[in-house]
């Protein structure tokens, strides 16, 4: 399948390691991160909110969890987690597909929604994709999950592809 990308590539994005704070005024630390994260993002998942899962992801069982961070966190998929007083609270991955693009996909703790850190996250997420020489990036989304459409539209990321259940979008590093 030939995906499309934009014709023009976005701006920079900024790159990890970042210090940010949040619209709650909580200071988050944001950076690359690789499986010696795994059993604290195994913690976070254990507490993500049911209702804010998509797609079938991330799992909910503890063994499921570990067996997709295993998966993602693999050396040829780029991973940054937001932490909050040195506990992940969000976590966003590309993961690259057979044809040589990378497919993402972000979570943040229901607690911290709303308060900016999906957009700190994903920019810093897409300022590693630049500094690595990642070129395409897409995802899909559920149609009527409106703040993560908003949020990616904000980002840069263009739709794609509508005719289906999920929406498809895409940006051009």
């Amino acid at each position: 399948m030939t995906r499309r990308y934009p014709d023009d590539p976005a701006d920079a994005f900024p790159r990890p390691p970042r210090s940010v704070t949040d619209g709650q005024g909580r200071t988050l630390s944001i950076d690359v991160i690789d499986t010696s994260s795994t059993e604290a993002l195994v913690g976070m998942y254990e507490r993500f909110d049911p209702a804010h899962r998509a797609q079938g992801i991330p799992p909910v069982r503890e063994q499921a969890i570990e067996r997709w961070l295993e998966t993602i966190l693999d050396a040829d998929c780029l991973n940054v987690a937001a932490r909050h007083q040195g506990d992940p609270i969000g976590h966003a991955t590309l993961v690259p597909d057979n044809e040589g693009d990378y497919e993402l996909a972000i979570f943040v703790l229901s607690e911290y929604q709303g308060a900016g850190v999906g957009t700190m996250l994903l920019e810093t997420l897409l300022g590693h994709a630049q500094e690595t020489g990642i070129e395409h990036v897409w995802l899909t989304v559920e149609r009527w999950n409106n703040p993560a459409i908003a949020l990616y539209q904000r980002v840069g990321f263009e739709t794609t592809n509508s005719e289906r259940f999920e929406i498809e979008m895409s940006i051009r590093l």
